[in-house]
């Protein structure tokens, strides 16, 4: 039973611990028992994750230093779980105080007033973390507070007591985490305030100094200082904070599927509608893993997970949308699906100069075109070495296919059926496949991935129209290429 009164707080034994202690004591805890701390974040096992327990173990105020989309600000909101589940606080204290360490005039008047009668109350760990975002309007007293006309006018009080003040967000998170993400983005001066908090536990007013023994977990979000040149954490403000982390993307494409499977808004009705095979997943991610990669995108501004998962989100709907339209119950989806993935890849890149003039569209057809010439050569073998004709060459019976003048058209928005029968027109094409492992679920994806692939090592032609794919030979496309060249030249 949680007591309700000082005196009740004094006899159950309760001990106050700093908060700092409060989240080594229950790391501690839950590593002794081998317990999940930060559940859902991937990839960090064996780098960020034990450099963040260090720092707790260490009593650290902590900056997590990283491109954006590297769950830095999810990693912050998972160590609310480190908190005990109550603590109690003099009840009304805008400053959570403690009932036996009391900080603020409030709290200390209460005691004096009521003594061991003093009424306690239970504050969820909930509401013991505080986030602000970073932006250049933000004030010292939207952080630390001002003095209040208006209250010392009611109270009539001078401007030389304390209770005039009104605490701003850094006061009133006492014996919570605060987090500020972006801090680059905070002005040096609004920075500045906060280098006494940190180590002295100052605050100053308007020439008002207070003395407040703040009991606070600090942590820090920010992308690396130079990022679009916005602003900087100045030297002495981090040279305060004890632990630097630095954050990374996902190394590899199974820890990037899990993440974006994780993260995405898939309810169940998508999912019973639409398959996505594990390949479209792995183009999804090598996209993602292309775009950090391409000297089109600036590097220093990073490629958010996001991209994958809004990505993935996109391709559900596009083949979902497609079914929905000719009322098919169940559909898989496929590469021309990607068409509706591109919006959500040209909102999540800085391009740099070069790829300004490609365009973002440009840039993001580009790194599909990657992603399926690299997921084509896990599957199958390189074109280019069949060219000279020193050996067999598989891919000969679509070649001459293509060759003899027949052409395929896939509609972005084609049903099932029809989409079916456009690649089985293609005479070779379904028994090359079938004579690789594959599932029979992919089947009809894979014939579709060989016809993208084959494009792009320029065995035939691709091209793409407002709503469908058109593949045929890519020397009649050369000859009518030149054709245009010529009626143009004409006029």
């Amino acid at each position: 039973m949680q007591a309700k009164t000082l005196g009740e707080l004094k006899k159950s034994g309760y001990q106050a611990l700093s908060i700092k202690n409060e989240l080594r004591k229950n790391l501690i805890h839950k590593l002794e028992n081998k317990e999940l701390i930060f559940e859902g974040v991937h990839g960090f096992e064996d780098t960020v994750i034990p450099d963040i327990e260090r720092a707790i173990l260490s009593r650290h105020n902590i900056l997590l230093l990283g491109l954006r989309g590297q769950a830095k600000t999810k990693i912050a909101r998972l160590l609310i779980q480190l908190l005990d589940e109550y603590i109690p606080i003099i009840e009304g204290a805008e400053l959570n105080d403690d009932p036996l360490q009391p900080i603020s005039r409030y709290g200390i008047d209460m005691i004096e007033q009521h003594g061991n009668k003093t009424p306690i109350s239970w504050l969820h760990r909930d509401y013991r973390y505080v986030e602000k975002l970073a932006t250049p309007d933000v004030s010292v007293a939207d952080l630390i507070g001002d003095l209040d006309p208006i209250k010392a006018a009611n109270m009539k009080l001078s401007y030389s007591d304390e209770r005039v003040i009104h605490f701003g967000l850094v006061p009133r998170s006492h014996r919570s985490i605060f987090v500020i993400n972006e801090l680059p983005d905070l002005q040096a001066r609004i920075q500045v305030s906060l280098f006494n908090i940190l180590q002295e536990g100052d605050l100053q007013i308007r020439g008002f100094k207070l003395r407040l023994p703040l009991d606070i977990q600090f942590l820090f979000t920010a992308n690396p200082e130079d990022y679009t040149n916005r602003g900087s954490i100045i030297t002495p403000l981090k040279d305060r904070i004890e632990s630097q982390i630095l954050t990374h993307y996902p190394k590899t494409i199974e820890l990037a599927k899990q993440i974006t499977q994780q993260e995405a808004k898939i309810n169940e009705a998508q999912k019973s509608r639409v398959f996505v095979s594990e390949l479209l997943q792995d183009l999804l991610e090598r996209i993602s893993f292309g775009a950090r990669e391409s000297d089109l995108i600036d590097e220093k501004s990073g490629v958010s997970a996001r991209l994958s998962i809004s990505g993935y989100e996109n391709l559900v709907s596009t083949a979902e949308r497609r079914a929905l339209i000719h009322q098919e119950k169940k559909t898989n989806a496929r590469i021309t699906d990607f068409w509706g993935v591109i919006p959500a890849i040209t909102g999540k890149v800085e391009l740099v100069y070069e790829g300004e003039q490609e365009g973002p569209y440009g840039v993001a057809i580009k790194l599909l075109a990657a992603g399926v010439k690299e997921a084509f050569l896990e599957l199958f073998p390189n074109p280019s070495k069949f060219k000279k004709g020193r050996e067999k060459d598989p891919y000969g019976t679509i070649k001459a296919w293509f060759v003899g003048g027949n052409t395929v058209n896939i509609q972005n928005d084609a049903s099932d059926a029809d989409y079916q029968k456009a690649l089985k027109s293609v005479a070779g094409l379904e028994k090359f496949v079938s004579s690789y492992k594959i599932d029979a679920k992919d089947k009809f994806l894979i014939m579709e991935l060989v016809l993208h692939g084959l494009s792009e090592f320029n065995v035939i032609s691709k091209d793409m129209l407002d709503a469908s794919y058109s593949f045929g030979d890519i020397l009649a496309n050369m000859w009518d290429d030149m054709s245009d060249l010529g009626e143009d030249y004409e006029n």
